[in-house]
């Protein structure tokens, strides 16, 4: 992609940040800051990677919210932008969309795919109960250019589900007197590399159910420091796919912004080794 495109993005994000800081205003009492967890890559509400059991915004019982994002991950042979809108309602289940572009640097290769998802929350709260919040979720996946996909041996390069469900725990003053957060998240799925090179293969063209991992530590009531894992099927025999993983620091000067920046590991990409690089992501939320 060229570097037009990659300020772009940039200056995007900077105009985002800067508008929503002026024209929003914090949210009185009620959930705590960061509940909302930040934007996953897909669209839903948890970690830079991975979907987690809380639910975007922060309404309440009888509320609503809406959230907006941008996210930019750039690494040494690709770039990948996404913008995406949420909903919620009540602090129990969340719509969102979004739209990934995926490019080859220095080339016109530019692959791009919806996600539309749906998340209930079934049981518990990460802070209030005993027991983790846990909620279920689905994926479904549009891939709008699917010539890629086809070409290297995708058995359906059209659409895709994924299916998943994840358990959020937060454990207050658990850890030298700062917070601890942690997520697990089972994901049943055939997408290769999230769907955008398309779903199953000549390996593989079955369900795969994939573990996904999170954690942070709240260092201040707004500033948080984590990493994630996040493993994925190996279903086309031209590539190999490896696992995702990231460490992130994400700031919530309130409740109507979230600002995150990761250091991303995404191994190899369609036959390209050692992909790693820049992820940074904003979301803002309106209530």
């Amino acid at each position: 992609m060229k570097n037009s495109s990659y300020l772009t993005s940039v200056r995007t994000m900077t105009s985002v940040a800067a508008g929503l800081m002026m024209a929003l205003s914090t949210h009185a009492d009620g959930r705590l800051i960061a509940t909302s967890g930040v934007t996953q890559v897909e669209g839903s509400a948890g970690g830079g990677l991975v979907p987690w059991a809380l639910i975007t915004g922060y309404s309440e019982e009888n509320q609503t919210s809406v959230s907006a994002f941008h996210t930019l991950t750039d690494v040494q042979d690709f770039r990948m932008t996404v913008d995406g809108i949420g909903f919620s309602y009540g602090n129990r289940f969340e719509l969102t969309a979004a739209q990934q572009r995926f490019e080859l640097k220095g080339t016109a290769v530019d692959i791009r795919q919806e996600i539309y998802g749906a998340k209930y929350k079934i049981s518990g709260d990460a802070i209030y109960t005993s027991m983790p919040q846990l909620a279920a979720g689905i994926q479904y996946k549009r891939l709008i250019d699917g010539e890629i996909a086809d070409a290297v041996g995708a058995k359906d390069s059209d659409t895709g589900t994924d299916f998943y469900v994840s358990a959020t725990k937060v454990h207050l003053a658990a850890l030298g007197g700062y917070h601890l957060l942690w997520n697990a998240t089972l994901r049943a799925t055939k997408a290769n590399q999230m769907g955008l090179l398309g779903y199953g293969g000549d390996d593989n063209n079955s369900y795969k159910l994939v573990p996904e991992l999170s954690a942070l530590v709240l260092l201040d009531e707004g500033l948080a420091v984590g990493a994630e894992y996040r493993y994925k099927p190996d279903n086309l025999s031209a590539f190999k796919e490896d696992r995702f993983a990231d460490v992130f620091v994400a700031y919530f000067p309130n409740k109507n912004l979230n600002l995150t920046v990761a250091w991303a590991d995404l191994g190899s990409i369609a036959g390209s080794e050692d992909q790693s690089g820049l992820y940074a992501s904003i979301t803002g939320y309106f209530k």
